[in-house]
């Protein structure tokens, strides 16, 4: 019994909840206050609409011509991007030739160590057969 009074309640709780959530479409809200035509005021209405009319157009206009400089800027910006990433490719084949040089250097400076150590070892073993 206790299990169907929570039952008819949360229900009833919901219907009502559902009729509210459904009254915020109804003529009442701001939005439809223009279609209600009241005696003497139509003129003003309509130059208000008008008016409203034309502050939308210039926002709209507003917003576009935002867009467009933001559209702009992103032009720039991915311009930028494109030569630093040029920019760095060319430094970094410029730090693969020199890493490649100096890899290269450093073998040229080992065999001429190597040949000195050659000469220093012959020299050693000439002395040896002299005394």
């Amino acid at each position: 019994m206790k299990t169907f009074t929570k039952l008819a309640l949360s229900l009833s709780l919901c219907v009502f909840a559902a009729g509210l959530a459904m009254a915020d479409g109804t003529a009442f809200t701001p939005l439809n206050f223009d279609d209600t035509v009241y005696n003497g005021s139509s003129n003003a209405k309509s130059s208000a609409t008008i008016n409203s009319m034309a502050a939308d157009s210039a926002g709209n206009e507003s917003m576009q011509s935002a867009i467009l400089k933001l559209d702009n800027a992103q032009v720039e910006v991915r311009n930028e991007l494109l030569n630093y990433k040029t920019q760095y490719a060319d430094i970094d084949a410029q730090y693969t030739s020199f890493k490649a040089q100096r890899k290269a250097m450093k073998a040229q400076i080992k065999s001429v160590e190597r040949r000195i150590n050659q000469i220093d070892k012959a020299k050693e073993k000439i002395r040896k057969n002299m005394i």
